[in-house]
């Protein structure tokens, strides 16, 4: 599994699993934010190649909402 961990926080892995391939992206708190299995070893790479550039480049809120993950516990409004 590789790791890769970003400036905003998220950090993004890859691993094979017995079904193929997917990428999960991981929250500042070390919570599971999101996965998407991928058909091969060159899909999930490219895939956590670009997930990992847009969390180089974007705040944390934008990375969120781009990837449409939920707000981090405390975050929300009342």
């Amino acid at each position: 599994m590789s790791v890769e961990v970003e400036p905003n926080g998220y950090s993004v892995h890859t691993a094979e699993t017995g079904g193929g391939w997917e990428v999960r992206i991981v929250d500042p708190d070390g919570a599971l934010a999101s996965t998407r299995h991928c058909a091969d070893e060159t899909e999930a790479r490219t895939y956590a190649s670009t997930v990992a550039q847009h969390a180089y480049w974007l705040s944390a809120e934008k990375f969120r909402g781009y990837y449409r993950l939920g707000e981090p516990a405390g975050s929300g409004s009342p």
